[in-house]
């Protein structure tokens, strides 16, 4: 009927970019209509409002009883036999009255309020919807796409144009985006502030991990293999151990995949974050071993009421079971869920680092010439004066000067 054209059509351009199912659409519709009718008639109790479910069109249909001339007594529900005869001449009392209401009857300006209920009403009905869509995909992987840069946080857009807010805390440290990057992230939380939903989504969180291993590697995702659990230091390393139920399935192989090639994606992905994939296992002793790769564990001791690990290693084996930034022991002891402590077989507490580890802030030539020397450790070269390194080498003295500021900011 053409006098609903503005009021559903309106309707009809909002609901296609909204998610929002059939059913709730005739709801809303018909509530917005009921509110209109009670505001002009005073009751909806004697109205059928019916919308057509394909196309949103609209009819009201308003049923009153006759009455003896006289008699009527709410003009609403009732209608005198004199004045329905204008209409029906062959109705009589007792009879009911049927007649279609347009929405032209109401006025302009009932039309228009109805058009901002009904806008509102399905605004507020979508931010439920999206609410409630990621409420149920918390720790689920999203893909959305760059649309704002600032220097807290990132707002990302997904296929729906929903928001997504990618925090600088939750963003891997060697992240860089432009505005039109794809991303890929895990939903963090999901809160409703004011009235609107508030998605964070997380690139640090084990479960970005733990995802992107689950597409990278079938045998995760069929459940044939088990991520028991992840740790990371974002950026810098991963610990990751699985199990796998079935004895034919090496778990470890399968997850890195030939020559690397299921894991490099992720590390890619993750910014190059160096990965240990280890096996599984409820034998603690031999689960601190693993965890501690790459570096080659001679014996342990373990207190298992107090969850500590006293683990001694040989002294080229120290700074690899530390790690560059201790990365490797902090995050085998949150792996295991014990508190370990790295010793040299003689007892002595050993704190060193491969000098290999400072390959990033040190030239690799620098770093050979130091090796040809025999200096192969942070504190092989800080135990050398700087007039003894310039002498057995052939550096200069401002890049001894610079290599031993390195080296003991390591240590302090």
């Amino acid at each position: 009927m053409s006098s609903n054209i503005n009021l559903i059509d309106s309707f009809q351009e909002f609901k296609e970019f909204k998610n929002i199912d059939r059913p709730t659409v005739i709801t809303v519709l018909e509530e917005v209509f009921r509110s209109m009718i009670r505001k002009r008639f005073g009751t909806d109790e004697n109205v059928d409002v019916i919308v057509n479910p394909d196309n949103g069109d609209l009819e009201i249909w308003r049923t009153r009883v006759v009455m003896e001339d006289g008699f009527s007594e709410d003009d609403d529900l009732e209608i005198e036999l004199s004045d329905v005869h204008q209409y029906d001449p062959d109705l009589e009392v007792g009879d009911e009255y049927i007649e279609q209401i347009t929405l032209e009857s109401f006025g302009r300006r009932a039309i228009l309020a109805a058009r901002q209920t009904l806008v509102s009403k399905i605004l507020e009905l979508e931010k439920d919807e999206v609410f409630k869509k990621y409420k149920d995909r918390e720790g689920e992987l999203v893909i959305g796409e760059v649309y704002q840069i600032w220097k807290k946080e990132i707002l990302v857009l997904d296929e729906d144009g929903n928001e997504l807010i990618l925090p600088k805390t939750e963003q891997i440290p060697a992240d860089y985006f432009k505005k039109g990057d794809s991303i890929r992230a895990v939903v963090l939380k999901v809160d409703m502030m004011n009235s609107n939903p508030k998605i964070i989504i997380s690139r640090t969180a084990p479960e970005f991990l733990q995802r992107l291993f689950e597409l990278e590697v079938p045998e995760i995702f069929d459940g044939l293999i088990t991520i028991k659990k992840i740790v990371r230091e974002p950026g810098e390393r991963a610990k990751v151990a699985v199990e796998s139920y079935d004895d034919r399935i090496d778990p470890v192989g399968a997850c890195v995949g030939m020559k690397g090639s299921r894991i490099h994606g992720i590390v890619r992905e993750l910014r190059n974050e160096n990965i240990d994939v280890i096996n599984y296992t409820s034998n603690n002793t031999l689960y601190i071993t693993r965890a501690l790769s790459p570096a080659r564990i001679s014996s342990i001791k373990i207190d298992d009421d107090n969850k500590t690990a006293a683990v001694y290693l040989k002294p080229d084996q120290v700074s690899l079971a530390i790690g560059r930034g201790g990365h490797n022991i902090k995050l085998a002891g949150k792996l295991t869920g014990y508190e370990i402590d790295v010793y040299r077989e003689n007892d002595e507490v050993e704190e060193d680092v491969d000098i290999e580890e400072f390959a990033d802030e040190i030239d690799s030539w620098i770093i050979d010439e130091l090796k040809r020397v025999g200096l192969d450790t942070a504190k092989s070269v800080l135990a050398l004066t700087e007039a003894e390194l310039v002498r057995r080498t052939d550096l200069e003295e401002d890049t001894i000067q610079e290599i031993l500021r390195i080296l003991e900011s390591e240590f302090e």
